[in-house]
């Protein structure tokens, strides 16, 4: 065996064996969720201590009621990040399934990955009309830049906005799972997120690392940018004005820059990017100028 078809066997052995746990554990939200089941009275949307501005003296202030109501609108408004990155995915995984022999297990992959994430997409909408909201939207630039992204961003640049996308979300989301006490159709979506997302993990983690282990010194540059960037984009989504604005908090400019403050905050956002972050470490692409991003954005 050469040196050069060894990875691709690999690459091959850890596509097929996702594809095979994909045929035994996914999920249909049509059918697996009870979307007809009332939401519970009083109940959090996402778990308190998740909540942006939960520790800081205006978290103080606020009564159950308009706690409750910024969790349902940062559970809207996370769901609409996760649309609009999902579809951004899709578009580089057909582009590079496009590319790619459609026989091997690898390219095979890349298109159940598609089918995943257009029902997690379809999932997220239906949560958001089920809790009568209403998506949140990006503004014109960062809407014309994302037409873009899956144009330019290929081969390791790809996976890494792929693992900022996912791996944060995920573990995250994983809270979701253990906290009781928020609502039970949440917690039911989750479930079926978490599930499939830890194997799409796998799948970018595998082939950034046999990417990563050729790369030339460009290409790491490149792509240590665009994850530092990435990092401070979803940390800045997460926490924007409008969501404070639609929770009926006055000064949500200033909400949004006490959230991003928040020691308790970027306390949970790193909590979330650290497996993420010990794995970029591994294949070095975290440092050079995307540090100062990294910091800013609290998931370092």
């Amino acid at each position: 065996m050469t040196a050069r078809t060894k990875p691709l066997r690999d690459r091959e052995t850890g596509a097929q064996r996702l594809l095979q746990a994909s045929a035994k554990l996914s999920y249909d939200p049509e059918v697996d969720v009870d979307w007809e089941a009332p939401l519970t009275d009083g109940a959090f949307f996402i778990p308190e201590r998740t909540v942006s501005l939960y520790g800081t003296e205006l978290w103080d202030s606020m009564s159950h009621e308009q706690r409750v109501e910024l969790s349902r609108q940062e559970l809207i408004n996370s769901v609409s990040v996760g649309i609009w990155f999902e579809i951004i995915l899709m578009q580089m995984l057909l582009r590079m399934s496009y590319r790619a022999d459609p026989t091997t297990a690898h390219a095979r992959y890349a298109l159940t990955e598609v089918a995943d994430e257009c029902r997690h997409s379809t999932m997220f909408a239906m949560l958001i009309d089920k809790v009568d909201g209403r998506p949140y939207r990006n503004n014109r630039l960062l809407h014309f830049t994302a037409h873009v992204l899956p144009l330019i961003l290929r081969g390791p640049s790809m996976w890494v906005a792929t693992l900022i996308g996912e791996e944060v979300f995920d573990a995250i989301q994983r809270e979701h799972l253990q906290d009781e006490s928020i609502q039970p159709l949440v917690r039911a979506v989750m479930r079926i997120h978490v599930t499939e997302e830890a194997r799409h993990v796998r799948y970018a983690r595998d082939d950034l690392s046999r990417q990563m282990a050729r790369a030339s010194w460009p290409v790491k540059a490149f792509t240590r940018i665009v994850v530092a960037i990435g990092s401070m984009l979803l940390s800045r989504l997460l926490s924007r004005p409008a969501q404070y604005a639609r929770a009926g908090l006055e000064r949500p400019r200033r909400a949004a820059a006490l959230a991003r403050r928040s020691p308790h905050r970027r306390e949970v956002l790193a909590a979330g990017a650290a497996k993420m972050v010990r794995y970029l470490r591994e294949v070095d692409l975290v440092g050079g100028p995307g540090l100062v991003l990294w910091r800013r954005s609290g998931l370092l």
